[in-house]
């Protein structure tokens, strides 16, 4: 049981550096660093927007508009960080 549960830590782990990739990748965009014509930066792009988009859509549903400020990446990541903490204080020690 306490392989499950460090993989889930794992692909919890994961998901916030996708988040942040994302998150850059956005940017990057917005100032036209990268391009998104080049065909692998759009999938690129694509596959980070489908990964992360059905987690965060709901986050910016709640939130209030804040003008061209997006901060729901910054809160899925401390809410991914208080499931961890959860799973390694709470849960973790009592799986035998």
């Amino acid at each position: 049981m306490r392989a499950v549960l460090d993989i889930v830590i794992i692909v919890l782990d994961l998901y916030v550096w996708l988040l942040i990739a994302s998150a850059i990748l956005s940017w990057l965009i917005a100032f036209n660093v990268v391009n998104t014509r080049n065909q692998f930066v759009s999938a690129v792009a694509e596959f980070l927007y489908r990964i992360t988009e059905p987690l965060l859509a709901p986050i910016r549903n709640f939130l209030p508009s804040l003008g061209g400020l997006d901060i729901s990446p910054i809160i899925l990541i401390l809410i991914i960080m208080f499931v961890e903490r959860v799973i390694l204080y709470y849960i973790y020690p009592n799986v035998i």
